[in-house]
């Protein structure tokens, strides 16, 4: 039998359901996002928990004229299988497929390729006005959750758009989470919303009582909206948005279209900012991601086929935010000083545990990556050694608070760059391949990236003792199985070399050390043996060492999961000419000079050369052309 979500090809069918269907596309809905989701890996509980407010949405607004922008994205599941993606949705998050995010690619319903929190309404009223200047007429809103409210950007939006007081609907998803908990005053300030359970039982009696009068008339029914809002300003105290020139209605039941319906119909055409509290519970539906939202906040594929023959899986080895987070418990408990900082990523970071143990030196505050940093830089101020855990591609929100509040300031800061790289499945708006170009042009910091575990261990480890700015890179991925040998001694701007030739030399960043050395490998077997670096430190580069390579190799390759443009190999050309021309061909590998789309790590290093076969080929490559351009300078 057909579904009624297989009758779905655009938000317009959505008018010609019964009430009663409509309860049945939220199930429908819900099983398929479960169903991809296991099998692709993606947003979860987010997406659960905002089914029926996406179907309200659409059912009362007609987005193919308004104007929808959704903050994050991260929770739009809905909204693609609502406006024509469903039956590529089971291609959701793969290589190729439909993104886990909007994208103005897929859709026209898609306003905005985004993936970061705190963006929506700022964007949305950048529409507003700019409607009002070329003279459009359609309506703008805006869906945020509690936890990207919290971030500066959404509240310097809010503030402008209440002061300009155009139209704006801006709908507030309020589940209590961001990945972790929401935290702060005003996770607090709507607690307190959300707790004025006499004024919510109120409501709810009076819209009853009213339906059930006999030959209830329109001047009644359209009066009810203004009874309960009398009713709120009589029970609820103004609310934030209220004074920011907004006007407030809700809380309201995202579960129940009744009520989701009834109160966009009422706020669709009202003049101004507006703002609708709706509150929602993040996983609905699904027991186990009900019970632990920020467990089921992402998860990962459970469909992995099994090798042949193979009935078990060796246990993987760590990744580098387990190694870093147990080690970072392991200091904590030897040096009292060390606090630990994160921006809402308590988990994804590792920091958990650290916040467990050490409940009064843990600082969580919100999606706020700008304050962060600079409550980092004060905390080094007053003696604290502290560590951010942070994404790379997030700390990019707090670049100037890196540059002015702690290395202007000269702070001892030790910035922990997780997701540095290639993430995968979630794209372009979350690759970490800019932090060092962002990052190295910066006086008095120290950038680094580890090639296995023992030596993350050693740098956070020497950071903390050398005090200053660092900033530390590391991949989501496991560490080698095995460590790549050397020596985990950390020297500030001094390279380790791993392996010894004169045919050529991989000089290679971070992650990228582990295929430098498989490439090394495949070279040997056909005689050429080249010399392999670890370069350890982008700021400072060993330039004394790469002087000496140049002196005595035909080639040099740089090798980094981060864009060539200002990476580490342009710091290792930068160096090699602060030296002198020593007539060396440099060859820098890494991510070219565009955005990245998503795929998995291993498809996406391929793709791009990153990989033992990749960075081989490379040095034959430029070993043929240096020899060709040698014979050449010979002849003439």
């Amino acid at each position: 039998m057909t579904t009624i979500l297989e009758r779905i090809d655009g938000p317009q069918d959505l008018h010609e359901l019964t009430r009663e269907q409509l309860d049945v596309l939220a199930q429908e809905i819900r099983e398929e996002i479960t169903r991809v989701v296991t099998q692709n890996g993606g947003h979860l509980a987010s997406n659960l928990g905002c089914v029926e407010l996406t179907i309200a949405l659409h059912r009362v607004f007609d987005f193919g004229n308004d104007a929808l922008v959704w903050d994050v994205g991260h929770q739009a599941y809905v909204h693609k299988l609502l406006t024509g993606r469903r039956d590529a949705f089971p291609s959701l998050r793969l290589q190729g497929g439909l993104s886990g995010f909007p994208n103005t690619g897929e859709s026209p319903y898609d306003l905005f390729s985004v993936g970061h929190a705190g963006t929506s309404i700022s964007s949305a009223l950048g529409l507003v006005c700019a409607d009002a200047v070329v003279g459009r007429r359609r309506r703008v809103v805006a869906v945020i959750g509690d936890g990207s409210m919290t971030s500066g950007l959404a509240l310097e939006a809010l503030n402008q758009a209440g002061a300009i007081g155009r139209d704006l609907l801006v709908v507030l998803n309020d589940n209590k989470m961001s990945i972790s908990a929401t935290v702060g005053g005003l996770s607090r300030h709507l607690d307190r919303l959300r707790s004025a359970r006499f004024y919510n039982q109120a409501k709810s009696e009076i819209r009853r009582l009213v339906h059930s009068l006999p030959g209830v008339g329109g001047m009644v029914g359209s009066a009810l909206g203004h009874i309960k809002e009398g009713l709120k300003a009589t029970l609820l105290p103004e609310t934030l948005f209220d004074q920011l020139g907004f006007r407030t209605f809700g809380p309201v039941d995202g579960h129940d279209l009744d009520d989701l319906i009834e109160h966009m119909e009422q706020v669709r055409d009202l003049p101004g900012p507006v703002l609708l509290h709706v509150v929602t519970e993040k996983g609905r539906g699904h027991p186990e991601a009900a019970d632990d939202p920020a467990r089921f906040h992402g998860v990962s594929p459970t469909s992995c086929p099994v090798e042949p023959g193979v009935t078990t899986r060796r246990p993987s080895s760590p990744t580098y935010t387990s190694v870093f987070a147990s080690c970072l418990c392991q200091l904590g408990e030897r040096d009292a000083r060390i606090v630990a900082v994160t921006a809402a990523m308590e988990s994804g970071t590792g920091l958990g545990d650290f916040g467990r143990r050490h409940p009064d030196r843990f600082f969580d505050v919100g999606i706020c990556e700008q304050h962060a940093v600079t409550f980092a830089g004060g905390l080094s101020a007053a003696g604290a050694k502290p560590v951010v855990g942070i994404y790379s591609t997030f700390l990019q929100r707090g670049y100037d608070q890196v540059f002015h509040d702690v290395c202007l300031q000269g702070n001892d800061v030790l910035l922990c760059l997780d997701r540095a790289g290639l993430v995968g499945a979630d794209g372009p708006t979350h690759h970490g391949v800019f932090d060092i170009a962002y990052l190295r042009h910066l006086p008095d910091i120290v950038l680094a990236a580890p090639k296995d575990g023992p030596e993350l261990e050693a740098m956070v480890s020497a950071a903390l003792h050398a005090g200053g700015a660092w900033a530390v890179r590391f991949p989501r991925c496991s560490v080698p199985a095995e460590p790549l040998g050397g020596t985990p001694c950390i020297e500030v701007g001094k390279a380790e070399v791993l392996a010894e030739g004169d045919d050529g030399a991989i000089v290679a960043y971070g992650a990228m050390v582990e295929p430098a050395f498989g490439a090394s490998r495949l070279l040997a077997d056909e005689g050429v043996h080249v010399t392999v670096v670890n370069g350890r430190f982008a700021k400072p580069v060993d330039a004394a060492l790469v002087a000496e390579l140049a002196s005595r190799v035909p080639v040099i390759v740089t090798v980094e999961d981060h864009s060539v443009v200002g990476g580490f190999g342009s710091a290792v050309l930068e160096a090699l000419a602060g030296q002198g021309d020593t007539g060396c061909p440099v060859v820098c590998m890494g991510v070219p000079d565009r955005f990245i789309e998503h795929g998995t790590r291993g498809a996406l290093l391929e793709e791009l050369g990153l990989t033992a076969a990749g960075i081989a080929e490379q040095v034959r490559q430029a070993r043929v052309e240096a020899m060709g351009a040698a014979q050449g300078v010979q002849l003439s």
